[in-house]
């Protein structure tokens, strides 16, 4: 595993998003919403990817979940994580951790209520050949 991701594995504490509309379909992110691939390893049957995610102000990451594990960290900006009750389930700043467990179990949006871009540094750790996320339909919430 390379230096740059071995520090961001043992370093970062996992990312969730949150905002859609309330219908039965998946929800995608927001305009402008980006990722760029910073550096990726395979160790076995994981993938270690470290990702750097920009929303821009009032965007999101669309309703997702993993299927694995990501640690996140909040460099610039504010980030509004809801799970599938619709509830607040944490609000990060620059310098912030956040970590994102994987399941069905676990659909999530983060949304950057801010005025500024919100970015953040993502390791995920997947099972060998998974999707970075998988899409879900917004739970119900009022918020898009």
């Amino acid at each position: 595993m390379n230096s740059t991701l071995r520090i961001a594995v043992t370093g970062a504490t996992a990312l969730g998003m949150s905002l859609a509309a309330g219908t039965a379909h998946a929800t995608p992110p927001g305009p402008g919403v980006t990722g760029k691939t910073l550096a990726q390893t395979t160790v076995g049957n994981t993938d270690y990817i470290l990702r750097e995610i920009t929303i821009p102000p009032g965007q999101s990451t669309g309703w997702h979940y993993h299927d694995g594990t990501l640690h996140g960290s909040v460099k610039q900006g504010t980030l509004s994580h809801f799970d599938a009750t619709c509830k607040s389930d944490g609000i990060y700043t620059a310098g912030d951790t956040v970590s994102e467990p994987s399941g069905t179990d676990h659909v999530h949006i983060g949304r950057n209520l801010g005025t500024t871009p919100l970015v953040l540094d993502v390791v995920y750790v997947l099972p060998h050949g998974a999707p970075l996320s998988e899409d879900a339909p917004n739970p119900g919430c009022a918020f898009q």
